[in-house]
């Protein structure tokens, strides 16, 4: 624990870290508004639900690897960093314009979510440059701790904070908030001063270029079967992200401050997550820890369909509760023991490509997960598919069986 307030106390790495807790705050606001505009006040089903979904991660999957290329070539990542955050809260704020003046419609959400997705693949791919840059090599589960901790924070707060301002604003009106928070990231970032690792020019052709980070991830013993099972979990999870509000607000008649109540005690679990994660890994080992979080996550989700209508509402409530406290200690676990393994084993001549096809896998498997949760939703009904769904990631796991990640005690090697 003492490595905690000694990297808070180095001004670059606390700029940072603030930067990234002001607008994950805002993000989780966001995360519950949007979805809620697009039910309550512009009346979508469960397909264009899965379409919104689909739409705001499919940035990921058309622009990582090409993203992660010339990432590779670019000298100053954190510029492009401040232009993204700057860019995303413009395009947020068109929302609540639009709104007021009586002209938002599921059309304007649809292109406010693509933007604002693929401004994202580049915050985030460059963003993994800057953390290798504040942290040391034996720092990262410590820092990953931090960012996580922040994440899990915001993940109690926001969900309350969001659902008082739509129940007595609007959801719209919520949504400037991730605005602002996008500008206090961007601030925070225009403070952080630490060289950036160097670029290294590359003789090779652009098309080998766009491989080379997934031919490294596949080869790998470790990386492979982490993003299989990561990615399978994404699979099915987002299948029941993109109907999980539209099956509380409109199925169980959840009002939306009581939602965000319930998501935002909930998510103390994530907090708690955040605070043990790194103890977990230390004691079990980083690879068993991930296992674990594997599991428990999205074993929680089971209790969102096991809740219905005819149940009374504080027993709903407490379903909502549980599953959000479990889930978010299982995916704090999950995330702060991968983020430790994932960029240490990545070679830094390579780390952007690896990165942009990390997510190109990890990120673009989500909108087909939001489409097939969609689908299945209009086909064979909502709270049936989030049952399919939520035993279906599960299957997650059963990549790493017979691999060494089981194994994996620290920090691995940075491969060849």
């Amino acid at each position: 624990m003492p490595l905690i307030p000694l990297l808070l106390r180095r001004p670059t790495f606390r700029n940072f870290w603030l930067g990234q807790t002001i607008s994950v705050f805002g993000d989780q606001i966001t995360l519950l508004a949007v979805p809620i505009v697009a039910v309550l006040v512009l009346h979508a089903e469960a397909e264009q639900m899965g379409l919104l979904t689909a739409v705001g991660l499919l940035p990921h999957l058309l622009f990582s690897l090409p993203a992660g290329v010339w990432l590779d070539r670019v000298h100053r990542r954190r510029r492009l960093m401040i232009f993204a955050d700057l860019i995303r809260a413009a395009v947020l704020l068109t929302v609540p314009l639009a709104f007021m003046a009586g002209m938002l419609s599921l059309e304007q959400l649809f292109v406010v979510a693509f933007l604002v997705g693929s401004l994202a693949v580049i915050f985030d791919i460059s963003w993994n440059t800057l953390f290798v840059s504040v942290a040391e090599r034996d720092e990262y589960l410590a820092a990953n701790s931090l960012f996580s901790g922040s994440r899990s924070l915001a993940q109690v707060a926001g969900p309350s904070i969001g659902g008082a301002l739509i129940q007595f604003f609007s959801a719209p009106i919520a949504i400037l908030v991730d605005a602002i928070s996008y500008v206090g990231s961007a601030l925070f970032l225009s403070r952080v001063n630490t060289p950036e690792p160097p670029v290294e020019p590359s003789t090779e052709p652009i098309r080998a270029q766009l491989v080379t980070g997934l031919s490294f991830i596949f080869r790998d013993p470790i990386m492979r079967p982490t993003i299989l099972a990561a990615a399978t979990l994404n699979l099915f999870n987002f299948g029941f992200h993109a109907l999980f509000i539209l099956y509380v607000t409109t199925q169980l008649n959840v009002s939306p401050g009581l939602l965000g109540l319930a998501l935002g005690a909930g998510a103390v679990g994530a907090v708690v997550g955040a605070i043990t994660a790194s103890t977990i890994g230390r004691r079990i080992g980083l690879g068993p820890a991930f296992v674990f979080g594997l599991v428990i996550f999205p074993a929680a989700l089971i209790l969102v369909p096991l809740a219905d209508a005819s149940q009374p509402l504080p027993l709903i409530l407490g379903l909502l509760f549980t599953m959000e406290f479990v889930a978010g200690f299982g995916v704090m676990v999950l995330d702060i023991n991968a983020g430790a393994i994932i960029p240490a084993r990545t070679p830094d001549r390579i780390r952007s490509r690896v990165m942009g096809s990390f997510r190109f896998i990890n990120y673009g498997i989500r909108p087909i997960g939001a489409l097939l949760g969609g689908l299945l939703g209009g086909m064979i009904g909502v709270r049936e598919t989030l049952f399919v769904v939520t035993i279906a990631s599960l299957a997650g796991v059963l990549w790493l069986f017979g691999t060494p990640v089981i194994r994996l005690r620290g920090t691995p090697e940075a491969a060849p």
